[in-house]
């Protein structure tokens, strides 16, 4: 069963630093299997008032392709890089069949 990765980037705290991040990550994302659905594309306010910088959504076909993405040493030596240069949260929720 698919499952997406949705990221919701609050504030971007260091531009040079998330750019590193965003260039190294995409080729481990997609090593692991993870397709990028949406990243960084306008966004438009429906209900409520939800703002936030950016959005990411990333499919894996499963949760463990995920989970061995985000446990790689590769994405852990970059890691930092996110981590000292956005606030943010991000959620794992599982597709339909």
């Amino acid at each position: 069963m698919s499952v997406y990765f949705i990221v919701e980037i609050e504030k971007i705290i260091d531009l040079s630093a998330y750019s590193e991040y965003v260039n190294q990550v995409t080729s481990i994302i997609g090593k692991y299997g993870g397709k990028y659905l949406a990243r960084g594309g306008r966004i438009s306010s429906i209900s409520g008032s939800w703002q936030p910088a950016k959005i990411v959504i990333i499919r894996f076909d499963g949760i463990e392709q995920l989970r061995n993405c985000f446990n790689s040493p590769e994405y852990h030596a970059i890691a930092p890089l996110r981590e000292k240069s956005t606030k943010g949260k991000a959620i794992v929720v599982e597709g339909v069949g």
